[in-house]
């Protein structure tokens, strides 16, 4: 079952240059997105104090948007293809803006929860612009724009870790800080009006509503369940009726995909030995990218003569610490396409992934010095670099074109779908360690979510070196690659 190619209006021959010229305006909403994304990090123990909320529940201003992305980068990349890639990236944009202007200026948790739960489109950004490269420039230059896209959503992150965190110690003022990547957001709506092109490619067919519908309520009903179990209650009622229920619609839905016409996921194309393992990885990479986020600018900001455990680190020490990682992921995405030449892309991946399991195992062994936890921000940093910059087009060159938004959606989707769940189930972790004396999550609770991320990192690796990968370009035979 596959899509029909019908072409809506001119199409470009040589449009070549005209992408090529405006590739930095895609680069400017990547370079916006790194800062939203990563930004938020090292002040969410300041947001938590200026919130009035614990340790455990700062996780869900991570996990909430991550929620939202789930259900949104599909969705994003469906109507992509079928309306046109440039339009739902405006759309995008638009939403990021509104839902970061409000997390600057809310003054209640709820409140902060709403403004992250509209820039859940963020993270469609990213598929949207691979999506109209690919359309409209040759198979080298795609590959060039998609690492350079990459790389400036790793340079996003570094600038908006550091930045955000030299601000706030600057300032002084959380709303203030918060302000500058409202602002930065709100700039790349008008901006994305300038020179843009639509892209040329439609596909046939609609838009899957009941999928839409059932998959939203089953990740919710999931992620309702794992956060009612924050506290290690995984038996209780409160967790254990979400989860089934959740497990019950992920069915249905799975159902849905499989009879529908045109579904909002191709679930056979994801059975698959070439796909299936490296759409597993993007899960799994979703858990350790995403997930670790929060735990660790808590372990940093906890203070030791209290906790037992941490540095007592402002916002600024944070993101001075994470900045070797910030970098070395920096390098990582900037470099993967010629890693990826010299070696293929799935030894790329296997190493990225292997670099990542070690960062973990670090921590959990070594975590009472800051040099110990820079040292293991650096090779995390790097691996995760390398991984962003390669997994993307291993899965888009994989599908067709008319399909393109929704197949980097997709990839985008079971990684921030990691990523959600991941911040449910480190949360419970956390709480499960919690210390009755202090009331926060004791060390062993921080050492098992690095365990896991280990794991995560591990199962990866051996995803990547399974999978059966072919490289193919549009018009060209397959060539298989490493």
């Amino acid at each position: 079952m596959t899509d029909t190619t019908r072409p809506r209006g001119p199409v470009t021959r040589n449009p070549e240059p005209a992408v090529t010229a405006v590739v930095g305006l895609l680069v400017l909403f990547e370079l916006t997105s790194g800062v939203v994304q990563t930004g938020i990090a090292p002040l969410l123990p300041a947001l938590a104090a200026h919130l009035g909320v614990d340790a455990v529940d700062t996780n869900w201003i991570v996990s909430v948007q991550l929620l939202a992305a789930a259900v949104c980068v599909p969705l994003f990349g469906r109507l992509g293809d079928l309306h046109g890639h440039r339009r739902m990236l405006r759309i995008a944009l638009a939403l990021t803006a509104a839902g970061t202007l409000i997390v600057a200026l809310a003054d209640t948790y709820p409140l902060v929860l709403a403004g992250r739960l509209l820039q859940g489109p963020l993270a469609a950004l990213l598929p949207l612009e691979i999506a109209l490269v690919r359309d409209r420039l040759p198979v080298a230059g795609a590959r060039g724009a998609i690492a350079l896209l990459v790389g400036a959503l790793a340079l996003g992150s570094l600038a908006g870790g550091v930045a955000m965190g030299l601000l706030h110690s600057a300032v002084g003022d959380l709303r203030l800080v918060l302000l500058v990547p409202a602002a930065l957001a709100l700039i790349c709506v008008p901006v994305s009006y300038v020179a843009v092109p639509e892209s040329t490619r439609r596909a046939g067919g609609r838009v899957d509503w009941p999928g839409v519908a059932l998959l939203s309520t089953a990740v919710l009903a999931l992620l309702s369940g794992v956060g009612a179990a924050k506290n290690g209650a995984w038996s209780s009622l409160a967790a254990l009726g979400p989860l089934l229920l959740g497990a019950v619609l992920l069915t249905a839905w799975i159902l849905v995909e499989l009879r529908v016409e045109e579904p909002l996921v191709d679930i056979r194309a994801l059975a698959g030995r070439e796909a299936a393992p490296f759409y597993l990885g993007a899960f799994l990479f979703g858990v350790f990218y995403f997930g670790s986020q929060a735990p660790n600018a808590t372990f940093f900001a906890a203070d030791p003569a209290t906790a037992g455990y941490g540095f007592a680190m402002s916002a600024l020490a944070i993101s001075l610490v994470s900045l070797p990682g910030y970098v070395a992921a920096v390098l990582g995405s900037f470099a993967t396409a010629a890693v990826a030449r010299r070696i293929g892309y799935r030894p790329t991946l296997v190493a990225a992934f292997a670099l990542v399991a070690a960062a973990f195992l670090q921590y959990a062994v070594l975590h009472d010095e800051v040099w110990h936890m820079a040292a293991g921000s650096f090779f995390l940093g790097l691996g995760t670099g390398l991984a962003l910059g390669a997994m993307p087009t291993v899965i888009v060159e994989a599908s067709d074109l008319s399909r393109t938004g929704i197949a980097a959606a997709l990839y985008n989707n079971v990684k921030t779908l990691g990523g959600a769940v991941a911040g449910g189930v480190f949360a419970s972790l956390l709480g499960a360690f919690t210390s009755p004396a202090t009331g926060q999550p004791g060390e062993d609770g921080y050492r098992a979510v690095w365990l896991a991320g280990a794991l995560c990192a591990l199962l990866a690796a051996g995803l990547s070196a399974v999978a059966r990968r072919h490289e193919s370009t549009p018009g060209t035979a397959a060539e298989p690659a490493g």
